[in-house]
């Protein structure tokens, strides 16, 4: 079987109607129904063989499921020139929050220096998963032994109107005051961000475990 035939063989209509629900941007006939742990197995057992290189090289893709599928396969891949290069040719094709979310390239950790410059060429694009990645890539590698306050001028100075985009700097400005407190606060104390982008960030953050009960009441004062 090729990689479609074998994404078809794990198909659950009923995970598909589930799935469909979640991410109401694509059509129901886009998504096949193929469970998370699934994917993730069946990329485990192609990564690095002849078909996922050629699978990766077959953009774009019909499916939900096949954009999650490439996905994994990038996030696995051990060569950072490499991954960069697939990462580039991926996002324009990426047109829903879950599969980008699921991006995730491991070898990103070891190679910070040269990231940073990636995470602000992303992080300024109008495309708004190219955009959202950037974010979440540098809310995942600077916000701990590698933050530096400047950092976090890079989600500040996005400028979007879309929804995912807008929740993604809020869920960066929530982790940022989990992580980096005094840095962060101010961001807020100064009214730098928009209104709705400024109340969600701190409704996530006042939602997290990792901020205390006394940040918690000062950022309900915060509240625009």
């Amino acid at each position: 079987m090729n990689i479609k035939e074998e994404l078809w063989a794990l198909q659950d209509v009923s995970y598909a109607d589930f799935q469909a629900s979640l991410i109401p941007d694509i059509p129901r006939k886009l998504f096949i129904g193929v469970r998370v742990p699934a994917i993730r197995k069946l990329a485990r057992k192609l990564a690095g063989s002849t078909e996922a290189a050629e699978f990766l090289e077959d953009l774009p893709h019909k499916y939900y499921e096949e954009n999650m599928l490439h996905g994994l396969l990038i996030s696995a891949m051990k060569d950072y020139t490499a991954c960069i290069a697939a990462v580039d040719a991926f996002l324009p094709y990426v047109d829903n929050w879950a599969v980008c979310d699921s991006l995730s390239p491991k070898i990103f950790k070891r190679n910070k220096t040269a990231l940073l410059g990636k995470i602000k060429e992303w992080s300024a694009s109008a495309r708004t998963y190219t955009c959202r990645f950037g974010l979440e890539q540098l809310m995942t590698y600077f916000l701990e032994a590698d933050f530096k306050p400047e950092y976090l001028e890079i989600p500040l100075s996005v400028s979007s109107e879309d929804y995912y985009v807008r929740m993604m700097i809020a869920w960066f400005l929530a982790t940022a005051l989990a992580k980096q407190w005094d840095a962060t606060v101010k961001y807020l104390e100064d009214q730098l961000l928009d209104v709705w982008t400024h109340n969600k960030a701190i409704q996530k953050a006042r939602e997290s475990k990792r901020i205390t009960q006394e940040q918690k009441e000062y950022l309900k004062t915060l509240k625009r």
